[in-house]
């Protein structure tokens, strides 16, 4: 089964696809109840029952303004060939509007930070129930624990664990609708907070009423996860799930405003009003269940993170690392670099905090920023796709005021944590725009010449015997994304660094399509018997393995007596052995005697430290390294430097 029938099997209505659906997008959404209304009454003396009804409020209209408006109704909408992201919606566009890159690169770096901290937060808030049964019960290890063993696991795959994800969530949100309706019956005024009155009432009328804003936002922060994960699910799949996760938060959510304003009383600096709505007898199930749906929240960010980097990747934003497949399951693969960063964040994170009710202060920062780009990048996509201006102006006015004003109000996390995501967003900018910035400079020095000029000079190579043969098929990896031209280069490399005769000549030429997948090919004879050019097109989210395409392609043109593969050497032609291939990748460098613009300097500089901790085009694009050359060539050769010599004798 290819990508695309598996992407339409899953995105067909049915209890599977629904299922699987509450499995993979509403871990960190979900999961939300375990610290929102602990954030919001965190430190106030002043929790009144319009305090509450107007938190709640808050809560109610930022998921269907944030969640259900912005998201499950219009964002889903900008699907690539079914694939939803920041990325993906970024490759819509890229083309009829250059400058958005840098609103992608923020948006992707923020979702890379967000997922540091959802890990630690929803773990941690899920253990520290068990303060409720053992006040001495040593949190941070179990916490620790249970992190380290879910990075570890991630390069053996998680399919068989990733199978139970969907009842797991399915139970998760039936307990939080059945333990919310336990307290609304105690105080069913508490219906009255969908009346967004109590929200206006209390961002102006209670003190610091606006800052509450940093911590109702945690409600929606997993609203980026229903776009990032379309193609996994479908819209339709989505849409109808999130009736069911929707309605569960909150109603959940009101029980636990009813339970704060039924025991105002008894409210401490510990309380945690998710645990506290539970009868005693089923705490200890509560939280086993809390945690299950903590680690599947993880999960979810975790896997989140190899798409976000492997996307990054093919649009030149990220070096080169390396990326395994653990299983055949689509979309699943295994980043190690990036995983065990993650990790190791992760454990910083749990320490350096503590507890939930200090990482509170600082989660929400960063994915502010996420959701911003998100609006950014779709406003130039309702302008690309022609909708009407004053649909777009609606859009852009509703949303950027509503997603500034938690931005703002979750400033004020930054002195208190938020300054951990943040930074490291911020050296995840800095690495995607240096390395973009760097493949554009080094591809801007790329000198092509017509292939016309190297014909002759091809068929003559190939007729003179006095020249050893270097390989009986000799290929290629160009840069030029026209048939009609070669690079200077690979010219220079045939001709000048060591004169290549071979049979067969091949130029393989990669494009990125902004398709998320694609796998198609197309081949040129251009000299017949002696020179070919592949042109492999392969979508964004698809992984270059060259050596793998160019053997099928091989096969596939023998099998159409286009081509003969059987060795040119007797020897071994009598017993049909296939004759080699011989790779050439052409590695090019600074010169010493060129320098850049002090600018550009700088970002060549950083550009090469970094890739120092990427891995080589060689395995980047899946080529057998043991018939492989790498040349290294100058990147810049106009101009030469000037010599002063003088000759004395």
């Amino acid at each position: 089964m290819n990508k695309q029938d598996s992407h339409n099997r899953l995105s067909k209505i049915s209890f599977a696809g629904l299922l699987i659906t509450l499995g993979i997008i509403y871990g960190d959404l979900g999961t939300s109840p375990l610290y929102v209304m602990r954030a919001i009454i965190a430190g106030r003396s002043d929790i009144s029952p319009d305090f509450i009804l107007g938190a709640i409020s808050c809560i109610i209209w930022t998921l269907t303004l944030q969640t259900t408006v912005k998201y499950v109704f219009i964002t889903l909408r900008a699907d690539n060939k079914g694939e939803g992201g920041i990325f993906s919606l970024y490759a819509l566009i890229r083309r009829r509007v250059p400058g958005v890159i840098i609103f992608a690169i923020i948006g992707g770096s923020a979702l890379l930070a967000d997922g540091v901290i959802t890990p630690s937060i929803t773990v941690v808030s899920a253990i520290e129930g068990l303060k409720i049964i053992n006040s001495d019960i040593p949190i941070i290890p179990i916490v620790l624990a249970i992190i380290i063993s879910l990075f570890f696991i991630q390069q053996y795959g998680t399919n068989s664990l990733g199978k139970s994800f969907g009842p797991i969530i399915f139970i998760w949100f039936m307990m939080l609708s059945v333990l919310g309706i336990t307290q609304i019956v105690t105080y069913p005024a508490i219906f009255k907070a969908f009346n967004p009155y109590y929200a206006y009432n209390l961002l102006t009328a209670y003190p610091a009423g606006f800052l509450l804003l940093g911590a109702v936002f945690l409600c929606t922060t997993g609203a980026e996860a229903l776009y990032s994960d379309l193609g996994h699910c479908g819209l339709k799949n989505i849409r109808i799930t999130w009736i069911y996760v929707k309605t569960a938060l909150i109603l959940n959510y009101l029980g636990q405003g009813a339970w704060i304003i039924n025991n105002t009383g008894n409210i401490t600096p510990q309380s945690n009003p998710f645990y506290d709505i539970m009868p005693h007898w089923f705490i200890g199930t509560g939280i086993f269940i809390a945690t299950l749906a903590a680690i599947i929240a993880s999960q979810a960010l975790i896997t989140g993170a190899y798409t976000i980097i492997s996307e990054a990747i093919q649009l030149n934003f990220w070096p080169k690392v390396r990326i395994k497949y653990p299983t055949n399951i689509k979309g699943q693969m295994y980043v190690p670099s990036i995983n065990w960063i993650l990790c190791a964040a992760c454990i910083f994170v749990v320490i350096y905090f503590g507890d939930s009710g200090k990482m509170e202060a600082a989660y929400g920062l960063s994915i502010t920023l996420a959701m911003l780009m998100t609006t950014v990048l779709m406003t130039f996509y309702l302008y690309v796709k022609k909708k009407p201006i004053y649909m777009i102006a609606l859009f852009v006015l509703i949303y950027l005021t509503i997603e500034t004003s938690f931005l703002v109000a979750n400033l004020h996390k930054f002195p208190n944590g938020g300054w951990v995501t943040i930074l490291l967003a911020s050296i995840l900018i800095f690495v995607m725009y240096i390395w973009y910035r760097g493949f554009k400079i080094k591809k801007s020095f790329i000198e092509f010449s017509p292939v016309s000029t190297l014909t002759p000079l091809l068929k003559d190579i190939h007729a003179d015997t006095s020249i050893t043969k270097y390989a009986t098929n000799l290929v290629y990896l160009t840069r030029s994304g026209m048939s009609s031209e070669i690079e200077t280069k690979i010219i220079y490399s045939i001709i000048n660094k060591q004169p290549k005769r071979a049979n067969i000549y091949w130029f393989i030429h990669l494009h990125t399509m902004d398709q998320p997948y694609l796998e198609e090919y197309r081949v040129q004879n251009l000299i017949p018997g002696i020179a070919f050019r592949i042109d492999f097109r392969l979508g964004f989210r698809e992984q270059p393995r060259l050596n793998l395409f160019f053997k099928h392609v091989v096969e596939e043109m023998e099998a159409n007596h286009e081509i003969d593969i059987t060795s040119r050497y007797p020897s071994l032609r009598k017993h049909h052995i296939i004759s080699d291939f011989r790779f050439v990748v052409i590695d090019r460098i600074q010169n010493y005697d060129f320098d850049f613009k002090p600018a550009d300097q700088f970002i060549m500089d950083v550009y090469s430290f970094i890739k120092r901790f990427g891995i080589s085009d060689v395995r980047a694009f899946g080529l057998d390294t043991s018939s492989i050359i790498v040349e290294k060539v100058p990147l810049h050769t106009e101009q030469e430097a000037k010599v002063t010599l003088k000759r004395i004798c």
